[in-house]
């Protein structure tokens, strides 16, 4: 953490809703990656014409998002990539409006044609399976602002220039993050996971994610950052 930007205070703040999800990725921006300037996002041209050629109104959130931040990949598109508005489509059995996809296709996220009406509405996820007849969209999270902070933290952990590294934890590397490492206020997610949910950690100037004990993902402002969790959490980081 940092004089000039309280991570784990803007957080708590920025799940509140779409300002608040706002004024935190701008802070995160500036003083984790570098800070958001005018061209970053896409124009309002540009999502008229998604609009437009999809025949829907996209919700004011991911307007707000696509406006202010859309166009830096470095803070939406490192591993998992989000969709621009030219890309933006209606998946096959007209359920959904996809937004973004896993790096290797695995899944996508998209929001319920029924609910693009809703100002921040929920955001599903649905896995690329083999059966196509099995796949379905499930509960991510309950505000598409909240999976827009989602996004942002996830590829930050994930930014290949950046100090960042991943650990296969064991039950005392859990345990150590826990001791060495302040929770984050991020609701349990994917939606009724909350017994086997991603968790968010923050140490002294490193962001790491838990994804249910399968998987550290850590970031550090500094590779002496990076090192230091790496002291405090022993084992076969991938990077260390």
């Amino acid at each position: 953490m940092t004089h000039e930007f309280d991570l784990a205070e803007s957080l708590a703040r920025g799940v509140e809703g779409r300002s608040g999800a706002w004024r935190f990725i701008k802070g995160f921006a500036a003083h984790w990656a570098s800070a958001l300037e005018s061209g970053d996002g896409w124009t309002e041209d540009d999502l008229v014409a998604a609009e437009e050629r999809l025949g829907v109104r996209l919700p004011v959130t991911m307007r707000e998002a696509y406006l202010l931040f859309g166009r830096r990949r470095d803070l939406t598109s490192n591993h998992d990539v989000l969709l621009s508005p030219a890309e933006l489509y209606v998946d096959d059995a007209k359920e959904a409006l996809v937004f973004r996809h896993e790096n290797q296709g695995a899944s996508s996220w998209g929001i319920r044609l029924d609910r693009l009406q809703d100002d921040d509405p929920a955001v599903f996820i649905r896995a690329d399976l083999a059966d196509k007849s099995a796949e379905q969209w499930e509960g991510w999270l309950e505000r598409l602002s909240l999976c827009f902070v989602e996004i942002v933290l996830s590829e930050s952990v994930q930014a290949g220039e950046a100090p960042c590294d991943f650990l296969g934890p064991d039950d005392d590397s859990i345990e150590l993050l826990e001791e060495n490492c302040l929770q984050l206020s991020f609701p349990a997610y994917p939606i009724g996971e909350e017994e086997h949910a991603t968790r968010w950690f923050l140490g002294q100037d490193v962001l790491l994610r838990d994804d249910d004990g399968m998987a550290i993902l850590a970031r550090g402002r500094t590779e002496e950052d990076l090192d230091r969790i790496r002291d405090q959490i022993p084992g076969d980081w991938l990077n260390g």
